[in-house]
C-alpha cells in the first residue's frame, strides 16, 4: 500500500479519535491544574506556617517525582487501597496534581516580586489582608506568572502522551496500536509528531494573545 494511501485510510482515522481524547484530557487538566497551582502558590506565600509548610511539601514532592510514577501510583497502586479510577480520570488527576506543583512555583515567584509596600498601602486604606491579595496583589502577580505558566501548559500538551501508560488511548496510544498492527512505525509516528506540533502551535498562539491582552504598559 502506498504511504500516502496508508496514512489517509489507515493512520488518520484512529489518530483523529486519539486526538479528541487528548483534547479532552487537556480541557480538564489545564484549567484545574492552573487553579490548584494558584491556590498552592498563594498558600505558600500568604498562608500561616502550617498551610505554607504543607503547600511547600506538596510542591517539593510532586515536582521531585516523575509524572509517570505518579500516574502508576494513581492507577495501579491505589486499587490496593480500594480506590479505583478509570484510565481517563487517573490521567487527568495525575496531570492536574503534577502541573499544579509547577504552576505554584511560578505563582509564588510572581507574588514575591510584588513589593510589600502595596500590601501595606492597601491595608492602610482599610482593606483586609484577603481583599488586598485578591484585588491588588493577585492581578499583578498572575500577569507576571503567565509566561512561566504558559510554558507548563505547553509541556502538558506533550506530556499528555503518558496517559497511554495507564491504558488511556489518546493520540500516542492510538498511534502505537496502529504502528504495532502494521509494522509501519515511521509513517505513523511522523504523523503523530505533526499533530502534536499543530496542537502546541495553536496553544502557544492562544497564550501569546492572552499575554498581550493582559499586559499593562509600564508593568514589568
Amino acid at each position: 500500500m502506498d504511504s500516502l494511501d496508508f496514512i489517509k485510510d489507515i493512520v488518520l482515522p484512529p489518530l483523529f479519535e486519539g486526538t479528541l481524547v487528548t483534547l479532552k484530557l487537556l480541557v480538564f487538566s489545564i484549567p484545574l491544574g492552573l487553579v490548584l497551582g494558584i491556590l498552592i502558590g498563594t498558600g505558600r506565600v500568604y498562608g500561616n506556617r502550617i498551610i505554607s509548610f504543607l503547600c511547600t511539601v506538596y510542591t517539593i514532592f510532586f515536582r521531585g517525582t516523575p509524572l509517570l510514577v505518579q500516574l502508576f501510583v494513581i492507577y495501579y497502586g491505589l486499587p490496593s487501597l480500594g480506590i479505583y479510577f478509570s484510565p481517563f480520570t487517573a490521567a487527568v488527576i495525575g496531570f492536574v496534581i503534577c502541573s499544579a506543583a509547577y504552576h505554584s512555583e511560578y505563582i509564588r515567584g510572581a507574588f514575591l516580586s510584588i513589593k510589600n509596600g502595596q500590601m501595606m498601602a492597601a491595608q492602610a486604606l482599610g482593606m483586609s489582608r484577603m481583599q488586598a491579595i485578591v484585588n491588588i496583589i493577585f492581578p499583578q502577580a498572575i500577569r507576571r506568572a503567565l509566561p512561566g505558566c504558559s510554558n507548563e501548559i505547553i509541556y502538558l500538551v506533550k506530556y499528555s502522551s503518558l496517559a497511554f501508560m495507564v491504558t488511556c488511548v489518546e493520540l500516542t496510544g492510538a498511534g502505537k496500536i496502529v504502528a504495532t498492527r502494521y509494522f509501519r512505525y515511521t509513517e505513523v509516528f511522523l504523523v503523530i509528531g505533526a499533530l502534536y506540533l499543530i496542537m502546541v502551535t495553536i496553544v502557544s498562539n492562544l497564550l501569546k494573545v492572552m499575554e498581550r491582552r493582559l499586559k499593562i504598559p509600564g508593568l514589568g
